[in-house]
C-alpha cells in the first residue's frame, strides 16, 4: 500500500497545528501536506515533524482552481481554518468536485446546516464528508452516545462545556466564534421538536471535573441540539450549556456580544477589543465599557461577587494569567428496564502537565486528530454522506484513537455521580 497523501489547509492555526502534531504520533505511512495562506507560519511546525513527512505551501482557499489542486487525491482533507460559516463551503464543494473525503471542527450552527444539507449530493458522490469533529462538537457526541447506550429510552440529554483562561492562544475565528454563541438566537431542542432562545440567557448550575467544581454555565448555541436529534427523535431536551473560567469572562464575553448583537459595536471592533485583551493590552475605552455592563450583571444572578470581579481586574490589569482549567461534561437521562436512570461522563482533568486538556488547542485538536484515524481505519467505500460524529465514530474506537495520537487512558473520561 502506498503512502496516503493527508491535506490540512489552515495549518497555521493553532487548532490545526495541534491537530497535525498529535496526528504524526499515530502509527502509518502518511505524506502530510500542509496549507496556508501564510505558510510561513508553518516552518517551525514542519521542522518538528519527522523529517520528510510534511511539506508547506501557500494557499488560498477561495482559489477555486487552486484549492481544486490540492485536494486532488487526497486520503483525506482537514478543514482546520474558521469561521467555517466563511470556509466550508468552497471546500466541501471542492472536495465533492474530485471525490475525496472530508473532516473539519466546525463548531458553527449554520454552517453545520450548510453541511447536512449537501448529504444526498455527498451520497451520489460516494464521497464521506465528517464534520464536527473536534472538542464540542465532537468528543461530546461521542460522550453522548456512550451513555445513551446504557439507556432504554432517551428522554433528556445535556451537554456542557467549559473553556479556561486561554490569552495568547486565541485566534480571532475563535473569538468571532465566541461572540456569536455569547449573544443572539440560539437553536435548541425543546419539548420534542426545536425551538429558538437567546444564547447565555438561561443558567444552569453542574458539578464539572478538572478541578472545577460546582459551576454555572450559560445555555449556548452550538451544534449538538441540532444534530443529535437525527440520532434520537424522541427525546424530549437536547440542550447545550458552556461557560468560561473564571467566572467574570462571563460577563465579559456577554457585554461585547451583545454590544455586536444590537449594532452597538461592530464584529471586527469587538475582536479588535478581546484580541488585545488576550495580548495583555488594555483595548478600547468602548469595548470596556460594554464589557463591564456585562461583568456587573453576574453579582445579581450569583455567578460572581463584587469583590470576585474587582480582584479579577486588578490582576488582569497587570496580565496576570489564571490556572488553565477546562472540562466536557454530558448527561443523559431516560429509563433502564423501566426505571429512571441518569448517565454522566465527563473529563477528569486538565491544565498544565495534561496532554488532552492543557488548552482549548490542545482539547480541540487532539480529538481531530483521533478523528481523523477512525476514519482512515475505515475501507475506502464504507460510507458516503455527510455526518456527524454520534453517527459514525464508535465510542470504543474512538477513545482507542485518542489514545494512538498520544492521549493517556485516564485522561479521557470519568463517570460522575
Amino acid at each position: 500500500m502506498g503512502t496516503k497523501r493527508i491535506v490540512f489547509i489552515g495549518a497555521a492555526g493553532e487548532m490545526c497545528r495541534l491537530a497535525i502534531e498529535r496526528f504524526a504520533v499515530a502509527d502509518g505511512d502518511w505524506e502530510l501536506a500542509l496549507y496556508d495562506i501564510r505558510p510561513e507560519l508553518l516552518d517551525q511546525l514542519v521542522q518538528r515533524l519527522p523529517v520528510g513527512r510534511a511539506t508547506a505551501a501557500h494557499l488560498d482557499l477561495y482559489d477555486r482552481n487552486g484549492l481544486r489542486a490540492a485536494v486532488e487525491g487526497a486520503a483525506l482533507v482537514v478543514l482546520g481554518a474558521g469561521p467555517y460559516t466563511r470556509t466550508a463551503g468552497p471546500v466541501m464543494e471542492a472536495c465533492l468536485e474530485v471525490g475525496v473525503p472530508y473532516l473539519d471542527f466546525d463548531d458553527d450552527i449554520e454552517s453545520t446546516l450548510h453541511a447536512l444539507s449537501l448529504h444526498e449530493q455527498a451520497r451520489a458522490a460516494g464521497v464521506p464528508m465528517y464534520i464536527g469533529c473536534g472538542a464540542s462538537p465532537g468528543f461530546t457526541n461521542v460522550l453522548v452516545a456512550d451513555a445513551a447506550a446504557e439507556i432504554d429510552r432517551v428522554d433528556n440529554i445535556d451537554v456542557y462545556w467549559v473553556v479556561g483562561d486561554e490569552r495568547g492562544s486565541i485566534g480571532r475565528a475563535v473569538l468571532d466564534h465566541m461572540l456569536r454563541v455569547a449573544a443572539g438566537p440560539c437553536t435548541t431542542w425543546q419539548n420534542g421538536g426545536p425551538v429558538l432562545h437567546q444564547s447565555w440567557v438561561e443558567t444552569r448550575w453542574t458539578e464539572l471535573g478538572a478541578g472545577l467544581g460546582l459551576t454555572m454555565v450559560h445555555e449556548t448555541a452550538h451544534p449538538e441540539p441540532v444534530t443529535l436529534p437525527r440520532k434520537y427523535p424522541d427525546a424530549k431536551n437536547i440542550r447545550c450549556f458552556g461557560g468560561l473560567d473564571p467566572a467574570p469572562y462571563n460577563g465579559m464575553i456577554r457585554g461585547v456580544g451583545h454590544a455586536v448583537q444590537s449594532g452597538k459595536m461592530p464584529m471586527e471592533k469587538a475582536i479588535d477589543f478581546l484580541e488585545a485583551l488576550m495580548t495583555n493590552k488594555f483595548g478600547s475605552v468602548k469595548g470596556w465599557r460594554h464589557a463591564l455592563s456585562g461583568m456587573r450583571n453576574l453579582v445579581p444572578a450569583g455567578e460572581a461577587t463584587r469583590a470576585e470581579l474587582i480582584k479579577f481586574l486588578a490582576l488582569a490589569a497587570v496580565g496576570h494569567t489564571f490556572p488553565h482549567k477546562s472540562a466536557l461534561k454530558v448527561e443523559v437521562t431516560g429509563l433502564r428496564n423501566g426505571l429512571p436512570r441518569v448517565v454522566t461522563r465527563r473529563t477528569p482533568t486538565s491544565g498544565p502537565g495534561t496532554y488532552l486538556f492543557t488548552n482549548m488547542a490542545a482539547a480541540t485538536g487532539t480529538a481531530c486528530a483521533a478523528f481523523m484515524v477512525v476514519a482512515l481505519d475505515e475501507q475506502p467505500g464504507t460510507r458516503a454522506g455527510v455526518f456527524t460524529p454520534e453517527e459514525w465514530a464508535e465510542p470504543d474506537r474512538f477513545y482507542k484513537a485518542l489514545e494512538r495520537v498520544g492521549t493517556p487512558r485516564d485522561e479521557i473520561y470519568e463517570v460522575s455521580h
